[in-house]
């Protein structure tokens, strides 16, 4: 079987290497020659495929890869249907995902430095202008160093290509705006290297432009320092550039797990995937949602083909750590109100709102700019039209689900000084275990504690909301909050991600706001719990143990059944 593609950037590795599977998405490149546009910028979730098609446009429009192109682009569909651009230009690659943002503004200044030195020495090395990279050691600044480089290369005939553009802005965005706005606005070195920029496509040096990032937030800062590239990420056209398709994924397992194991159940493997990975939209109008590329390069080649059975973990824990890390944009703005809006998202899965063109972080950061930044990052994404210009957004799948849950956790803790007692994981697991008591004892607490403050105004939502944000915890276990069995609907479904854990849990949630209420609540829900257990779907989960979960100001009471 063929090598997945997993942390592998570079198209020419991949194309020329026979082990490789590659997903074709070269068809692009002729979509993007055709448009009357010669700069543009492409955003995109982290983790989607945009840094392995920078290298495709690398590689096929530079001129140093002219005597390699059939070897490279053979079996592509840009290899059968080359355009008279290929081979044609000098690259110049900057690439800023690297950048370390934790010593303050000197050394992040000194890091994009070295970062614009080290492609300007590459592109001198590499066309013929090694006699000029000496001189590059004493210039201090970006916006230096590419004054010097395009005096130095002013008849060269450019194609620019930036990858991940705005990460380490965004790192700095998430711990300070003040900073942000010193580095990206009027005078800042970054504004101040994109005015060069714009400057060389003026002069005709730079003849084309492609960029790639994540959120529209520091282009806009640039603001007309700027503003010269078309933003492309919300086009029909574009909408499956980045990501696979249906289609895809299913030419890729076809290729390898079904190869290998011929006798699993392909519709149920399917049908995870979907669930886990996909339900990208970024054009109301476009025909299909589109799966997160490398998190399901991640479930084949982690896939166990020796015992065709799923891998343990879903989520790379790398994966993991880089989407927690963009989640501390949540806090830019009015954080209190954003906490409402992911607790909206968290109960609901949807929430209204706009998509907005351009950011101004000079004034109010609005309700719908937080709504587009998380929608960039691609914590929620379309799920359809509304009016005015508005649309219903919707979480994706189950691996941005289990994040949200487990950031409203965090942040539950910190924002209400809740005592945890002891590991959460570790209750989770006696839970498994079938000592429910712990988490008991700990989901009383949470619910104590905040049901008691004036405040908080709660309600039976925040006792689902919290309930399921602690059981996220717990990696062991697919957690389904009110899926649909047969029109009926169980609050909280845990079910084992494989035959070892000891116990799977149906939970159904009851809130009292009065006394009188309780009878009357305890009889409706044990009913409830009693319908569910007599549903086909249901009958079939193995080991499951039932529980009516009563909560009060008072505290919760577990009825098993």
């Amino acid at each position: 079987m063929k090598k997945i593609i997993y942390g592998e950037s570079n198209f020419r590795k991949v194309t020329i290497n026979s082990d490789y599977f590659y997903i074709d998405k070269t068809e692009y490149i002729e979509k993007l020659e055709k448009m009357n546009e010669s700069f543009l910028i492409f955003l995109r979730p982290r983790r989607f495929g945009k840094s392995l098609f920078l290298s495709t446009l690398q590689y096929y429009y530079d001129e140093n890869s002219k005597d390699e192109f059939e070897l490279i682009f053979d079996n592509t569909y840009i290899g059968k249907h080359p355009t008279s651009l290929k081979n044609s230009f000098r690259i110049l690659f900057f690439e800023f995902s690297g950048i370390n943002v934790d010593g303050g503004i000197e050394v992040i200044h000194e890091a994009f430095r070295d970062n614009v030195k080290l492609a300007i020495h590459r592109y001198f090395t590499q066309y013929g202008y090694r006699a000029y990279t000496n001189e590059l050691k004493s210039i201090k600044t970006p916006s230096g160093l590419m004054k010097y480089f395009f005096e130095t290369v002013e008849d060269d005939n450019i194609y620019l290509l930036i990858d991940e553009y705005d990460q380490f802005a965004n790192a700095i965005l998430a711990y300070s705006m003040k900073d942000f706005l010193t580095i990206v606005g009027k005078g800042g070195f970054v504004r101040s290297f994109y005015e060069i920029l714009k400057m060389a496509t003026y002069t005709g040096i730079i003849k084309k432009m492609f960029i790639t990032g994540v959120t529209p937030i520091t282009l806009d800062s640039l603001s007309s320092g700027f503003n010269i590239v078309s933003n492309i990420s919300n086009e029909e056209a574009f909408n499956a550039m980045a990501g696979f398709t249906k289609q895809e994924v299913a030419y890729s397992l076809e290729n390898s797990i079904f190869k290998k194991c011929q006798d699993i159940d392909k519709e149920t493997l399917v049908k995870k995937i979907q669930k886990w990975y996909n339900g990208y939209l970024f054009n109301i109008e476009a025909n299909e949602r589109i799966y997160n590329a490398t998190l399901v390069n991640y479930f084949i080649s982690k896939y166990d083909y020796k015992r065709c059975k799923m891998p343990i973990k879903m989520l790379d824990s790398n994966v993991a750590s880089d989407y927690k890390a963009i989640m501390k944009l949540f806090n830019i703005g009015d954080s209190e109100r954003n906490y409402k809006i992911l607790e909206e998202l968290i109960e609901n899965n949807s929430i209204v709102g706009e998509i907005k063109d351009r950011y101004d972080l000079n004034q109010e950061f609005t309700r719908d700019d937080f709504i587009t930044l998380i929608y960039s990052m691609g914590f929620i994404t379309i799920k359809d039209e509304t009016f005015g210009g508005e649309f219903e957004f919707q979480i994706p799948n189950y691996v941005i689900k289990m994040l949200y849950f487990n950031y409203f956790a965090i942040e539950l803790k910190k924002r209400n000084n809740l005592s945890m007692d002891g590991d959460i994981k570790t209750l989770l697991r006696n839970l498994a275990l079938g000592d429910y008591e712990p988490f008991k004892n700990q989901l009383n607490v949470v619910i104590k504690t905040l049901s008691n403050r004036d405040h908080y105004g709660f309600k039976e939502k925040h006792f689902h909301v919290i309930t399921l944000s602690l059981l996220s915890f717990a990696d062991f276990y697919f957690i389904d909050s009110q899926p649909e069995l047969d029109n009926k609907y169980p609050d909280i479904l845990l079910i084992g991600r494989d035959e070892k854990v000891p116990n799977n849990y149906l939970f159904e949630l009851k809130w009292i706001k009065q006394k009188e209420d309780y009878s009357k609540l305890k009889k409706e829900g044990m009913k409830q719990v009693e319908g569910y257990l007599k549903l086909d779907k249901v009958k079939s989960i193995p080991k499951l143990r039932s529980f009516l979960l009563l909560g009060s100001k008072d505290g919760v009471e577990f009825l098993e059944l």
